[in-house]
């Protein structure tokens, strides 16, 4: 169960395998997130392993 945060607040939750890659983790964090994310772009994702998903957006 990885944390999804998006600008630092945490939003939702993701199920994932420990051995998903990170850009399988992201497309599942941004599907997850997707009302949060309509109309803004995002500048930077970070992939903390086992633990959080963090989208910062403008």
């Amino acid at each position: 169960m990885l944390g999804v945060s998006i600008n630092g607040k945490n939003r939702t939750q993701i199920e994932v395998s420990p051995s998903t890659s990170k850009e399988e983790i992201l497309v599942l964090a941004k599907e997850a997130g997707a009302k949060w994310l309509e109309g803004v772009s995002i500048i930077k994702e970070i992939v903390v392993p086992n633990k959080l998903v963090n989208l910062v957006v403008k």
